[in-house]
């Protein structure tokens, strides 16, 4: 029967599950990815969630969507879905417009009942039609099934259609030749405390891996190719969790305790929930009563010689921002992670955005420089997440690192790595001999403008650190004007010689081109693929990706002086544009930009390199 099958070979697909905030398309979605990681293929998710808390069921405010992007040479979640499940008419409504045309819709037909579309303000009884739906329909009787397989359970209404997710997964690892095995592993891990609960979830999803079976003769089916990986172990990781055991590496490597002072904000809060769960590696995770209490009391522990961390985002970094300074002000080695979203005030909490980027670089008063990194990806939200206390800790200085909701609540395959594929931190202590040298809090390195670290308790060297201005050669208390002005360029030098202690920028791409595409942060992926799709049109182009943004790096002015067009995408009004601009104002910078609260489609930026290209 098998040789019936409609199987179509393709080095990479993407899969859609849309239902209600309850329906547990996150799920389903994560254990789909997890299991397409696991077999060897890249991937890369977007979960989408409702801004609302829990709308009305079946209606078009409470969709929940998760999209992955599987196979051989994936950098984003994809443009359009090869596959979309819908649970009921209203995702399937708010999702069409992310389906290929000639894709797969796999529908729910029980939940298509007119009181369904009803509630999902269709107009007509043809839904398909209203919609412009163009593709294969699969109609499912999910609910029907899921109640009879779990008819002998002994479980309510309620708990029964809570199992309907796995019906969906159990289809479509069906569809994508994903071991089961793999699947229910996952799901045992997730329900290991609640057996009945994993039992009833794991016989739904046998259920549905058996119906597409049953149906194999009518629907097309993919097996999807992979990439030579290079040997080790992987996972599945999301944005946020790596964040967390970035900055727990980081103080192995430093030898200091992790501390985490904190207040849970969207979407954020992951990175405290991760750290304190690590009680058995030293970590120390408080939840905070505010903002600002979790600022003040990092500040705290970096005195006291932690490895100081505050998590937030942006309305949360515009709450610190006095705390910030009195970390600048006292020099103190300090990591700010600004998981972005849209706003302002509270904008678009589970939306995406890079628009903190102004806030990081100067939302302070005063002259107030410090360093600010960003992630380009959600397993590279632990390199420079490493990054982000290394710099910290090296040049005692606060640093901001910017992710964004896109990066964070996104996951990718993650090979773990060797401890030696990490350099080891070396904090700026105080010596002994620096007490005949006549030491004060304000002694710096002569090479770096970094001031010593005396964490207290050491013999000799108690000190008191604050906001007010201190003198250059005493430490004490000044308010002279030309010291302040010495001190003002001490701090801002200190900033500026980072860049000795950073990589340089890298140039991907065409090597022959005149055009240059620019970005930073968490639009790595989208932007990379657009490149590589243009170079293979023809239009020559090479790219230039930043994570180091305070400083920039060093060869900064050289790279984007080789080129005749320079062009910056970035999921703002063009805040990195204007910087790059006011740093090289000789150079004539092209701008595209996008503030939807959603990550770039790759076709956006071929669409706008083209126009420019052409122009």
């Amino acid at each position: 029967m098998l040789e019936k099958t409609n199987v179509k070979v393709l080095d990479r697909v993407v899969v859609r599950f849309s239902g209600d905030s309850g329906d547990g398309m996150q799920l389903a979605g994560n254990i789909f990815s997890n299991v397409s990681a696991g077999v060897g293929n890249q991937i890369s998710t977007f979960p989408d969630y409702p801004a609302e808390v829990r709308a009305p069921q079946g209606t078009l405010s409470g969709v929940s969507g998760f999209q992955v992007h599987i196979g051989k040479g994936v950098y984003t979640p994809g443009d359009k879905a090869d596959v979309l499940v819908s649970m009921n008419p209203a995702a399937l409504k708010q999702n069409v417009k992310f389906l290929k045309e000639g894709g797969v819709a796999i529908v729910d037909i029980d939940s298509f009942k007119k009181a369904d579309l009803d509630k999902a303000l269709y107009t007509t009884d043809e839904p398909y039609k209203e919609i412009g739906l163009k593709g294969e329909v699969v109609e499912v009787p999910m609910t029907t099934m899921v109640k009879a397989a779990l008819a002998d359970s002994g479980l309510d209404l309620k708990s029964v259609m809570k199992c309907k997710n796995m019906f969906a997964l159990g289809l479509v690892c069906w569809l994508f030749d994903r071991p089961l095995e793999s699947a229910l592993h996952y799901l045992h891990n997730k329900f290991a405390k609640k057996p009945a609960i994993y039992e009833a979830n794991a016989k739904v999803m046998q259920a549905g891996y058996d119906y597409g079976h049953n149906i194999h003769a009518s629907v097309s089916t993919y097996r999807i190719e992979s990439d030579a990986i290079r040997p080790g172990t992987y996972t599945d990781v999301n944005g946020n969790t790596a964040t967390a055991w970035g900055l727990i590496l980081a103080s192995e490597k430093s030898g200091l305790p992790l501390f985490l002072g904190s207040y849970p904000i969207t979407p954020a809060t992951d990175i405290l929930h991760e750290l304190a769960k690590r009680k058995d590696l030293g970590v120390k995770a408080c939840q905070m009563e505010d903002e600002i209490a979790g600022v003040c009391s990092a500040i705290g522990a970096a005195f006291a010689g932690n490895l100081a961390v505050t998590s937030t985002s942006g309305p949360g970094l515009a709450l610190k921002s006095e705390g910030i300074g009195l970390a600048v002000m006292a020099e103190l080695p300090l990591v700010i992670i600004d998981v972005q979203r849209g706003g302002p005030s509270t904008g678009l909490p589970t939306k995406t955005e890079q628009t903190d980027l102004r806030q990081a670089l100067y939302g302070r008063n005063g002259e107030s420089p410090l360093a600010v990194v960003a992630a380009a990806s959600p397993t590279d939200c632990f390199n420079m997440a490493f990054e982000a206390a290394r710099i910290a800790v090296e040049h005692m200085t606060p640093v901001v690192l910017l992710t964004d909701g896109f990066i964070a609540n996104g996951s990718s395959a993650w090979r773990i790595p060797e401890e030696d594929e990490y350099p080891t931190i070396k904090p700026n202590f105080v010596k002994p001999e620096m007490l005949e040298q006549g030491w004060r809090p304000y002694m710096r390195n002569e090479d770096t403008e970094v001031r010593y670290w005396a964490v207290p308790g050491t013999p000799g060297f108690q000190h008191r650190l604050g906001g007010l201005e201190k003198d250059y050669r005493t430490s004490a208390i000044s308010t002279d004007p030309a010291n302040h002005e010495k001190m003002v360029e001490a701090r801002q030098r200190k900033i500026d010689l980072i860049a000795r202690n950073i990589p340089e920028v890298e140039v991907q791409g065409n090597p022959d081109a005149d055009t240059l595409l620019i970005g930073w942060g968490g639009t790595y992926g989208h932007l990379y693929t657009a490149v590589e799709e243009l170079n293979r049109a023809g239009k020559p182009l090479a790219f230039a990706h930043f994570r180091y943004i305070c400083p920039l790096p060093a060869n900064t002015a050289e790279v984007i002086s080789r080129y005749k067009r320079v062009i910056v995408a970035e999921l703002n009004n063009g805040q990195f544009a204007d910087y790059l601009q006011a740093k090289h104002p000789m150079v004539d910078i092209k701008r595209i930009n996008k503030v939807q609260g959603q990550p770039f489609l790759v076709q956006e930026i071929i669409d706008g390199v083209t126009k420019f290209m052409e122009a």
